[in-house]
């Protein structure tokens, strides 16, 4: 037990004291900025003017018009409903995708000429 102990306490302390070589924090070239203080604190201040995304009056959707009808999107859903149910089952539709490949795959056309074995 004590010749284990050991060991692994010199283990240990080899990979502790290994050295490490970091390199510097500094950038290699400074940072030049394109735009004057007054330019920046202008973009400042125009940012602050305008909707505050963390409000709670906040609607993303305020200005949102569909290109689509209620009938157009509801069909559009029922098209694709199996496709989505696939897609979020347990296995996060990891099974719909491996049978889409395997039967959309590029050696298809040979797989159904093979007799299947089940």
């Amino acid at each position: 037990m004590n010749r284990l102990f050991t060991s692994a306490f010199i283990a240990a302390s080899a990979a502790i004291a290994a050295p490490v070589f970091a390199d510097d924090i500094t950038p290699a070239e400074p940072f030049v900025s394109t735009a004057t203080r007054a330019q920046v604190l202008a973009e400042l201040e125009q940012s602050r003017t305008g909707r505050n995304p963390w409000s709670i009056a906040f609607d993303p959707l305020a200005g949102f018009r569909s290109s689509l009808s209620r009938d157009e999107v509801r069909a559009d859903y029922i098209e694709s409903r199996d496709e989505v149910a696939s897609r979020v089952a347990e296995d996060s539709g990891s099974f719909a995708q491996a049978e889409a490949e395997r039967s959309n795959g590029p050696f298809a056309a040979a797989r159904d000429t093979l007799p299947q074995v089940r």
